[in-house]
């Protein structure tokens, strides 16, 4: 088996995903094979990996940061909510079901054997392994079968840091009460920590090492600076939308409802890399500002539910009157299937079966339906002409006389072509099912350039990507023992 080390953190959102993609590519400029690997995750932002299932985004980018295709085994079990209670539960890229909490609790301990199973093949590439819990350990009350934390860690015998966020105060409690809660022989596992989003002089901290030494015995192997550059990345959870940066003045302005299912957001990311682009995540209560040059309905996990979400907002109203000022909207896979004129859950695949009227601004009507449509794609957006990648991760057949008029073609491994998605005889409403395709560069910019008056902006968003994973690299380089993490992994438990 290769070396592995697991980060767990001392709550959500504290950075152990993008901290496990930069340690990755640091690593990987030692010489070594890396590999990342998630037991559990939790999000509706997924990726479509090279062996044809779907896995957490963030699994996908810390494979590229190890410079390898993103593989179902790096992420075995993904849950993707539907309700407040209920997720969708795939398992090695495939969907298994659907679970309510509970009864998802009870699944677990069936699931492990089969974590285990993708761990091993994933080791069986590497050198160094490294994997990404999902929450926190110290989340004792569901603790019994567990496999993100220390079930996992437990198992396969992997070695603990725990990854604390000073940003959002409280580091000494939660290192010291992550410690203190946790079972005699998980704490075992626990070979140090790191502290993450400092801001400030890192000198005013070190007392603060001492003392967690003392109460629990852990070393610090690094206090890392904020990143400020995080945000050029594809961001996993939601909750990234909360903290995008501020509008910037006389920018494009690109108008997203905030669906209460939101999904594959990260489509936004190349756009919001712009520099004159203004993401405006529409929240709740807030009407789509008049003032926007484009609203784009993204992805959601509960199409439906979400369709009624938006009507109860008034944002239907909003974008009638959006069309009426002469101003485009475009629908990415579920918000493209909320543009036409009736969709249909027959088997309750996505909330309580039913169907109901869609936005009627696409003449085409969607069943949701059949089984998940998993893949890689390229070809060419019609109204431009510019190549175009990414990919198509949906349930349902839509149909209708729309599909005359495709927003997209794509090709086929045998040389076909195929077309997707539909464009209004007015070219004002345009959809597909294609995520990914505004991280096309030369689309983006002949795109753009439609909104921007000629104004010629635009960044290359895949070089982009790649020069901050090596900026990630360095901070951490700079910033992290690594010679102390790379020692723990290999010495194991």
């Amino acid at each position: 088996m290769a070396a592995a080390l697991m980060l767990q953190g001392t709550g959500s959102d504290v950075g152990k995903s993008l901290l496990v993609a930069g340690l990755a590519r640091a690593f990987v400029r030692r010489g070594l094979a890396v590999r990342p690997f998630k037991p559990q995750n939790m999000s509706n932002n997924a990726a479509v990996a090279a062996d044809g299932g779907e896995i957490g985004r963030a699994q996908a980018l810390q494979a590229r940061a190890c410079g390898v295709a993103p593989s179902v085994h790096m992420n075995p079990v993904l849950l993707k909510p539907q309700s407040e209670t209920g997720a969708q539960v795939v398992v090695r890229g495939r969907v298994e079901g659907n679970a309510k909490a509970a009864d998802y609790h009870a699944l677990k301990p069936k699931l492990l054997p089969r974590v285990l199973d993708s761990f091993a093949q994933v080791s069986g590439a590497a050198d160094l392994v490294l994997v990404e819990g999902a929450g926190s350990p110290a989340e004792i009350n569901i603790r019994e079968g567990d496999i993100a934390n220390m079930g996992f860690a437990l198992a396969a015998r992997v070695p603990v840091v725990l990854v604390a966020d000073i940003d959002r105060g409280g580091v000494l409690a939660a290192l010291v009460g992550t410690h203190m809660l946790v079972e005699p022989e998980e704490r075992n596992l626990l070979r140090g920590y790191l502290v993450n989003k400092f801001r400030g002089d890192k000198a005013l901290f070190m007392p603060a090492v001492d003392i967690v030494a003392k109460r629990t015995g852990l070393v610090c192997h690094g206090v890392i600076p904020w990143f400020e550059d995080a945000r050029a990345l594809p961001a996993e959870d939601a909750v990234a939308l909360d903290n995008r940066a501020p509008a910037k003045a006389g920018a494009i302005r690109i108008a997203v409802p905030r669906l209460s299912r939101i999904a594959n957001f990260d489509d936004l990311d190349p756009l919001a890399a712009e520099p004159d682009v203004a993401i405006d995540i529409v929240e709740p209560g807030r009407p789509i500002p008049a003032e926007a040059d484009l609203i784009l309905l993204p992805g959601s996990k509960s199409t439906i539910p979400d369709l009624a979400v938006l009507r109860a907002e008034g944002w239907d109203i909003d974008l009638r009157a959006h069309l009426r000022r002469g101003r485009p909207v475009i629908g990415l896979c579920a918000g493209y299937q909320m543009l036409g004129a009736r969709l249909d859950d027959p088997d309750g695949t996505e909330g309580p079966p039913g169907a109901v009227d869609g936005l009627g601004l696409l003449d085409i009507e969607t069943v949701l339906t059949g089984d998940k449509r998993l893949v890689e794609a390229a070809g060419r957006e019609l109204s431009t002409g510019q190549p175009i990648r990414g990919y198509e991760m949906h349930i349902g057949k839509t149909t209708g006389p729309a599909l005359a008029r495709p927003m997209v073609e794509i090709d086929g491994t045998d040389g076909s072509v195929r077309p997707d998605g539909a464009v209004s005889p007015d070219g004002l409403v345009a959809g597909c099912y294609l995520h990914g395709l505004f991280a096309s560069d030369d689309f983006r910019r002949a795109f753009l350039a439609r909104l921007r008056d000629g104004r010629p902006q635009t960044e290359a968003y895949e070089s982009k990507v790649e020069s901050t994973l090596d900026a990630l690299a360095t901070h951490l380089e700079t910033n992290c023992d690594l010679d102390a993490l790379l020692a723990i992994a290999e010495r194991g438990v």
